[in-house]
């Protein structure tokens, strides 16, 4: 069974609730994908790693069984991503479409970027890391870029610090 063969309806937290400190921001879109990857985990994968687990035992002297530790440190990835993601959803706060500046650059924001010195333009939607996680076309409030971004407006320039030195940035455009 893979994921698109789920008949899955995400649900979202309650409209309002209290604001805590230990508040994960997400999009709609993120806690969609996060509420998929659980259901996945939990429904597909563990099963999968159970079954490896069960047939890697078969094979006898798990002292010397390879097979056998691959599948358990892979049970425990499963196990652990599955607990972080509950964290993450337990704490989330959706941010809605609605929601989204497009005077600034906000979480939820798609942002246009152009490396001013090369003039290449890059496409992002900034996100809290918890969302960023893997994705190519996102990009974390805490990385670098995003903490030079944040607050900005469109048309603005910001430098930000790489390792190898100071890049440039033009905020194209925010939608």
């Amino acid at each position: 069974m893979t994921m698109e063969e789920y008949d899955f309806e995400p649900g979202y937290p309650d409209e309002y609730r209290e604001e805590k400190e230990t508040d994960v921001i997400l999009t709609e879109e993120g806690y969609r994908k996060l509420q998929e990857e659980l259901e996945y985990l939990k429904n597909v994968k563990r099963w999968e790693v159970a079954k490896r687990l069960e047939q890697a035992r078969s094979f006898g002297d798990l002292s010397e069984n390879s097979e056998y530790e691959d599948a358990k440190q892979e049970q425990a990835f499963v196990l652990g991503r599955i607990v972080e993601i509950e964290r993450i959803l337990d704490n989330a706060r959706i941010i809605r479409r609605e929601e989204i500046d497009q005077e600034e650059v906000c979480l939820g924001s798609m942002v246009v970027l152009e490396d001013v010195e090369r003039g290449e333009r890059m496409t992002f939607r900034l996100v809290s890391s918890a969302e960023a996680r893997g994705d190519d076309s996102c990009l974390s409030d805490q990385s670098p870029v995003g903490k030079a971004i944040l607050g900005k407006k469109a048309g603005e320039v910001v430098d930000v610090n790489v390792p190898s030195g100071v890049i440039r940035y033009r905020i194209v455009s925010i939608e």
